[in-house]
């Protein structure tokens, strides 16, 4: 059982870092900023590999009433803000986005790292706070209705249904649906690889999400998510064009401290 926990912790880790690295080179290297077409993308391939899986039967997922579904609606309209504004914040942010200790360590550096940061951007830091906010409203959504009907499987399938008919909708008044005819790699097999890579990693790091939470206790799962966030900020340092000051690396200390704590705090409550 410990081998197998530990695989699970190993997996989500390769598959958060991955992702993160795919989605980042793709929204801030090759510029590719147009959200609604690329989170709807990853979120067509999740949803049919999803569908795919329980058809296969390596998954479960429950036929919900239609009560189940609209309870869990504004959750999706959330779950669409926060893939959203963090697309718009990755490719326009050098460094990545983001119990009361730890939380006044996590708002303190948060609050600082703006003023200290040498590639200072309004709007990407914008749809940071936008992303973090809609983050927030999710989970106290997702714990509001615990016990829930939906499994995580279930909520996350919703998801990726109402986020491929909203963005396709919101597609057109955006003008990514237009604009992206002038993306200069629309042609390249390299654009082509990156966004085929970012819908498959972005599926198989949900589903090891899901395994991980299911799995482990609170505590032990904070502290692999903690693992895996250190780790790729490290890596997206040394492989992107980060400026990195003296006041800028406290505030990223700062933060590290802070979600160190939370991990602590999580161990200590399970």
């Amino acid at each position: 059982m410990c081998v197998r926990r530990s695989l699970v912790g190993l997996t989500f880790c390769t598959c958060y870092l991955a992702s993160y690295l795919t989605n980042k080179y793709v929204l801030s290297v090759l510029k590719f900023t147009y959200p609604t077409l690329f989170q709807g993308w990853q979120t067509l391939i999740g949803g049919l590999l999803l569908h795919v899986s329980w058809k296969l039967g390596w998954v479960e997922i429950n036929s919900s009433s239609r009560s189940h579904v609209l309870v869990w609606l504004p959750a999706s309209v959330l779950f669409v803000g926060i893939i959203y504004a963090g697309s718009r914040a990755l490719s326009r942010l050098k460094t990545s986005p983001a119990k009361i200790c730890s939380a006044l360590f996590l708002l303190a550096a948060a609050g600082c790292l703006p003023f200290n940061d040498s590639q200072f951007n309004p709007d990407g830091y914008f749809w940071a706070i936008i992303h973090l906010l809609c983050v927030g409203a999710y989970k106290i959504l997702q714990k509001s209705q615990k016990p829930s009907a939906l499994s995580d499987i279930d909520q996350q399938y919703l998801n990726y249904i109402f986020s491929v008919v909203l963005l396709a909708f919101a597609s057109h008044p955006t003008g990514d649906l237009f604009s992206v005819l002038d993306f200069p790699f629309l042609y390249f097999y390299r654009f082509h690889g990156s966004c085929c890579a970012s819908g498959f990693l972005g599926f198989f790091l949900m589903f090891s999400t899901v395994k991980l939470k299911n799995l482990l206790a609170p505590g032990q799962c904070a502290a692999w998510i903690f693992f895996a966030k250190i780790i790729t900020a490290g890596l997206s340092i040394l492989l992107f064009d980060a400026i990195l000051t003296s006041a800028t690396t406290g505030c990223l200390l700062l933060g590290a401290l802070g979600e160190a704590l939370l991990v602590f705090s999580e161990r200590k409550s399970s």
